[in-house]
């Protein structure tokens, strides 16, 4: 099919508002070619308010066109205008324009008046505006003599200017003699009368010469206003002043003037008026005076200042409101302030207005018998009143004629006819001024012809949008048809846009676009064709840019700009620097693809631009110069680059944006990179984002963007030292919205009760949405089942919640974003189950097999898919001891709890104690919890080897007998057979003796040993048995006398022991004398020590304590400085072997129990010692481990005198 356009059909407006509006005014403004009949049309005239110069000839212009040609003639306030009469005014040839040649003789003011043109033809007669011809004048000022102003600080004044009347009125500004402007600020300003005020005086303020200036710019004159002088007078001047005239002042002594609240200067009162028409500027003004400066403020009492019409002047004491409408009424209210006080004035605006077209009235070609309308629709305030003429005659006293009818501001013709052709005059006036303007109605047959130029060859660029004219003309007004190709190929109207001017629109052109096009106009009397040819060309493109430089001076410099363009297209290459011309320097040479500088220097910085253009498109890239200095400065600075500036978007797109910068300073170190990052204004303002990153020798990026995402772009610069701080952020750029891209993620279908499905998702971002109105489509179906997809959409949240589902049923779901655009891509689907309950049944054929003491084997049939309603999590086994078969006191204790994942059907249950009885269960776990336990088991652990015993103590020792007392295990884990004690001396030397076994009965808690050795001590090991073995044992120190008896405290299973050293000397009479002697001796060493030690002198006492060492000590040490260690003691038939004689004590005097929790190395610190019942000191222990001497000869029993001794010598 073929696009066609049909008479009257309205203009397109669908995004294309200022083409379509252009392309709808032509139409309107139909214009008939001039080789057919019409009427006149005024085509240029004077302005209605002409303002003359009087020094040049006067002109009044008025041209028209019109078929035949139309003759013009002019009144002159309101009288014809005879130019013949008249010397100095002629008339130029086939046009209506005057020329008063007052230059030659004449006065300019003679010919002020009203003037109108005329423009006549056989078809009718237009009329011009009426041209107000007034001439400029710049009067003097009027004489006057000024008296000096003497005031005090602090007073406030005004300084009246008054200029002369001038047309137009001049413009006012105050200078001193030497034409320097006067400063002004919020105390001192010029009013909009053109007087100057004072807020209030300071000394500085005195001058001789405040010069009121007058400029008027049609003349191009300015007048001066006599000089005022102002003296300003402190206090203490004032004082002496009064002091020195006493008898010639009124004055008795002046005060500092006070600071006051504020007054207005002007305006006057509380309340004034103001008149103001529409479309001028609206000018307010308060000044106010007082001490200290009063600031002025300003709102509108019964609404808001529009905020991008208005305009605070004058330091805020005028404001101003442009393009000034009927709502700018009201009342405004300015308020002055200062810290004692405010005042406010209030200032009623009324807004009128001069006539404005709503509608006004546009040529009429009719074809004989047709109807037609001449609308004329103004406004204004007060409203307007419409008259109509025709022929520039009032359309009440005009012939008559039978096809017009006027309705107002409407004039109606039906069954037009030749002589209905005319021009009709539409003024519309009030008392601000009027409008007036020229319409014809022009009766023609016309057949239809094209005004285009035949074959008229059009060249696009492609991608780009083409017009191909159709102009036309016809009467009646013909409808338009477009082929393409010369078989006449239909054109789809999803392609093209035929406009109602006849213009084709090809809104993206293609290579495939190409080709011959026809239009062809048809009416009733005929029909007329055309062909115009169009061609796309490739656009021009730079491949190779120009990179960033950075070269010393005295060097060259090359710039590389390499272009690819359509070959039937002329290209030339334009260099710019600084978007100027390049120098006229001979180090400039350009060649076909390259600049080159030649011996740059410093005034050779700066930004090169390389501009292709043909006669369709053009492009350019820039690049930046760095010059640096030849060799490095003494200390060069090294730092990060300074940020880049100058951020520019181009090429703004949809899904795309290209950014240019321009790098800052490099700080001796070159740029390697830029980082360009963004921030999404609408959805995460302040936040940045990593977008690209580019070389450091590129100053522009293309940059992928998002839809709906109000962009702006940083960029921070990066050299061997770091990064450089982020420029300032470009402008911003909001995409137009689309459809999602994606849709939400990590999309789940799970129930949270039997009967729902819980569909969850992670939503999309306000950065992936794309566009407003982000919602979901939610839609599920059972997997096994044949049912439609159930959907709903839901809005930008993360969960529905499905209910009414079956019990675990696997359902496959998707999530679909939408906006208000459309529908992001096909999810995709995923399997979800509805919700759980509790498993139906519970494991069967529950079998147990003990494998030892401490550990059992579980097994268990599984239980049904279909009964465990849920996902399978495992199995668990509750098991708890029930009673205790060694004293058959059944005694129930919490119970313990092990999982199995998966579907395992055996497990072990580790961690049993021997010789007991257990219970078990075993469930099933899904997601929602356990099933019902399988029937009870029951399963006995077999005996084991027992605990070392609670504890051993030695009481009522004796010289040849010692008793052992003891506590059984604490865990006998079977029956106790016996108890095994085993035990041998330990003589002076350290050394041990034989060792002795001995068994003991089981149900023994107390034990004696007699025919020990006299004052002997002994190590005991005592441990326990069952059926199945020996158990750990526990250690113990023991001394066969009354005096003095050490214990050590018990130590299970040591790995280590060491016999104890032991002196039986400690109840030698002689020793105690022994003893005495050294004490005594030891005192007087100590007094001399003391009295050396005040004199200045030094006691060698680490000689004396080397050359006394205990010669004990001495054997203790090996040859490698380290001491011996006992064999570890284990738990089998070894650990009972006796210590091997010889052995000694380990370095830190303990004997560790092995394998047990009740040694007080564990638990015991600081504990010296023990009694027995007598209150005999038997054995010392320390629980933690204490410094030891450098020879290591501590023991670990209770100090003897011997030992004392050793210590002192």
């Amino acid at each position: 099919m073929q696009l066609k356009i049909m008479p009257k059909k309205k203009c397109l407006s669908a995004g294309r508002a200022l083409l379509i509006l252009i392309l709808c005014q032509m139409l309107s403004a139909l214009e008939v070619p001039l080789d057919l009949v019409q009427p006149p049309t005024i085509t240029q005239q004077s302005p209605k308010d002409y303002i003359i110069d009087p020094r040049e000839n006067i002109v009044i212009q008025c041209e028209a066109k019109g078929k035949p040609p139309p003759s013009f003639s002019w009144t002159r306030n309101g009288t014809h205008f005879d130019i013949d009469k008249d010397p100095l005014v002629t008339m130029k040839t086939g046009s209506g324009t005057l020329t008063i040649n007052i230059m030659s003789d004449g006065k300019a003011e003679t010919y002020e008046g009203v003037y109108q043109c005329t423009a006549r033809n056989e078809r009718g007669a237009a009329i011009s505006n009426n041209i107000v011809i007034r001439s400029s004048r710049s009067p003097l000022w009027t004489k006057e003599k000024l008296e000096p102003m003497t005031l005090r600080s602090g007073q406030s004044l005004v300084l009246p200017c008054r200029p002369p009347m001038g047309l137009p009125p001049p413009i006012i500004f105050w200078m001193d003699n030497s034409f320097q402007r006067l400063p002004q600020s919020e105390r001192v300003s010029q009013g909009l009368n053109g007087d100057l005020y004072f807020s209030n005086v300071l000394p500085e303020d005195a001058r001789e010469d405040y010069i009121c200036y007058a400029r008027f710019n049609h003349t191009q004159t300015i007048q001066q206003k006599q000089p005022i002088s102002v003296k300003v007078t402190s206090v203490d001047e004032l004082n002496d002043t009064i002091a020195a005239n006493l008898s010639d002042t009124e004055f008795y002594g002046a005060k500092p003037h006070r600071e006051r609240p504020p007054t207005f200067l002007t305006p006057e009162g509380n309340a004034s008026r103001k008149e103001e028409l529409r479309g001028n500027v609206l000018s307010l003004e308060c000044i106010a005076e007082g001490l200290p400066t009063p600031i002025i403020y300003w709102i509108k009492e019964d609404g808001t200042l529009p905020i991008n019409r208005t305009f605070y002047r004058n330091f805020k004491k005028t404001l101003q409101i442009i393009q000034v409408t009927e709502a700018d009424s009201g009342n405004y209210q300015c308020i002055a302030k200062n810290t004692l006080g405010a005042i406010h004035h209030t200032i009623s605006v009324t807004v009128k207005a001069a006539p404005y077209w709503i509608i006004a009235p546009q040529n009429l070609v009719l074809s004989p018998g047709e109807d037609g309308t001449l609308i004329c629709r103004a406004n204004g305030n007060p409203k307007p009143r419409i008259s109509w003429l025709s022929n520039g005659v009032p359309i009440e006293i005009a012939p008559d004629d039978p096809s017009r009818k006027i309705d107002g501001d409407t004039i109606i013709f039906s069954n037009v006819q030749e002589r209905s052709s005319s021009v009709y005059q539409c003024n519309a006036s009030n008392e601000y001024g009027y409008l007036l303007a020229n319409a014809f109605v022009n009766v023609l047959a016309e057949p239809p012809r094209i005004l285009t130029s035949a074959n008229t060859l059009y060249q696009v660029i492609a991608d780009r949008p083409a017009f191909l004219d159709c102009a036309f003309f016809g009467s009646p007004l013909p409808s338009i048809e477009w082929f393409k190709g010369a078989k006449g190929s239909a054109l789809r109207e999803d392609i093209y846009i035929l406009h109602e001017n006849g213009t084709l629109e090809i809104p993206v052109a293609q290579k495939d676009s190409t080709g011959t096009y026809t239009c062809v106009a048809r009416n009733k009397l005929g029909m007329a064709k055309n062909e115009v040819h169009l061609e796309i060309k490739d656009p021009t493109r730079i491949i190779k840019q120009p990179e960033y430089a950075v070269v010393q001076r005295g060097s060259t410099v090359s710039f590389e700009c390499k272009v690819k363009h359509d070959h039937t297209l002329i290209l030339t290459v334009t260099w710019l620097k600084d978007h100027s011309e390049l120098p006229s320097d001979g180090r400039f040479t350009v060649d076909k693809d390259h600049l080159v500088v030649a011996d740059v220097n410093d005034d050779d910085g700066g930004t090169y631009t390389c501009v292709a253009n043909t006669t369709l498109d053009n492009v350019s890239a820039s690049a930046v110069l760095s010059v640096v200095a030849p060799t490095p400065t003494p200390a060069p600075i090294y730092d990060v680059p300074n940020p880049p500036f100058d951020l520019e978007l181009t090429d703004q797109l949809d899904r795309s944006v290209q950014l240019s910068w321009t790098p800052g300073d490099d700080n001796n170190s070159p740029i390697t990179k830029f980082i360009i990052e963004y921030e999404d204004v609408m959805h995460e303002a302040g936040l940045w984002h990593h977008q690209t990153e580019v070389p450091g020798t590129q100053t522009t990026a293309q940059l992928k963007l998002s839809p709906y995402v109000n962009y702006a772009f940083r960029v921070m610069a990066v050299n061997s030292l770091g990064r450089s701080l982020p420029s300032e952020a470009s402008e911003q750029y909001l995409t137009k919205a689309a459809e999602p891209d994606k849709n939400p993620t990590a999309v789940e279908g799970l129930g949270s009760e039997p009967d729902n499905l819980v569909i969850t998702w992670k939503p999309l971002s306000g950065f992936e949405s794309n566009g407003p109105g982000l919602q979901y489509k939610v839609s599920w179906r059972q997997k096994d089942g044949d049912d439609e997809w159930t959907s709903v959409v839901v809005a930008n949240v993360s969960k529905y919640i499905v209910s009414g589902t079956p019990t675990f049923v696997p359902y496959l779901v998707k999530v679909q974003a939408l906006n208000d655009v459309g529908f992001a891509p096909e999810p995709a689907v995923v399997m979800g189950h509805s919700g759980e309950d509790l498993p139906m049944v519970a494991p069967g054929n529950v079998r147990v097999s003990v494998v030892n003491s401490t550990l059992a084997e579980v097994h268990w049939d599984p239980v049904p898919l279909k009964s465990i309603r849920g996902h399978l999590q495992g199995y668990r086994i509750y098991y708890w001891k029930a009673q205790s078969s060694s004293n058959r006191n059944r005694r129930h204790i919490e119970k313990k709890i092990l999982t199995f994942q998966g579907s395992k059907t055996h497990g072990m249950l580790p961690g049993l104690e021997p010789f007991s009885h257990y219970t078990l269960n075993v469930r099933v776990v899904n997601g929602k919890g356990e099933g019902p336990a399988s029937p009870d088991r029951a399963f006995h652990t077999p005996e084991g080897v027992p605990s070392a015993p609670s504890s051993l103590k030695i009481v009522n020792p004796t010289l040849d007998s010692l008793t052992l007392e003891w506590d059984p295990p604490s865990h006998p884990n079977g029956i106790l057979t016996e108890y095994t004690l085993k035990y041998q001396p330990i003589n002076s030397t350290h050394e041990l003796g034989p060792l002795i076994d001995l068994k003991i009965p089981a149900n023994k808690t107390r034990w004696t040993l007699k025919n020990l050795n006299f004052s002997t001590r002994y190590k005991f090991y005592f441990y326990a048995q069952t059926a199945a073995g020996s158990g750990s044992q526990i250690t113990e120190e023991a001394v066969t006398t009354v005096d003095e008896a050490g214990i050590l405290p018990p130590d299970v299973g040591a790995g280590k022991a060491m016999a104890s050293r032991q002196v039986d000397i400690a109840t030698q009479g002689w020793f105690i004398g022994l003893m005495c002697a050294v004490a005594l001796l030891i005192l007087i060493l100590l007094i001399v020590c003391f009295i050396r030690r005040n004199k200045g002198g030094k006691y060698p006492v680490k000689e004396k304590e080397d050359a006394h060492a205990d010669p004990e000590i001495q054997p203790m040490k090996e040859d490698d400085g380290t001491f011996g260690e006992y064999r570890s003691l284990e738990s089998d038939a070894e650990d009972h072997k006796p210590l091997k004689k010889g052995s000694r004590t380990p370095s830190d005097r303990t004997v560790k129990k092995e394998d047990s929790d009740d040694s007080l190395v564990d638990y015991g610190e600081g504990v010296n010692g023990q009694f027995n019942e007598d209150g005999s000191f038997i054995g010392q222990y320390s629980g933690k481990k204490e410094k030891e001497p450098a020879e290591g000869n501590e023991s670990s029993e209770a100090p003897s005198p011997v030992n004392a001794m050793n210590s002192f010598v």
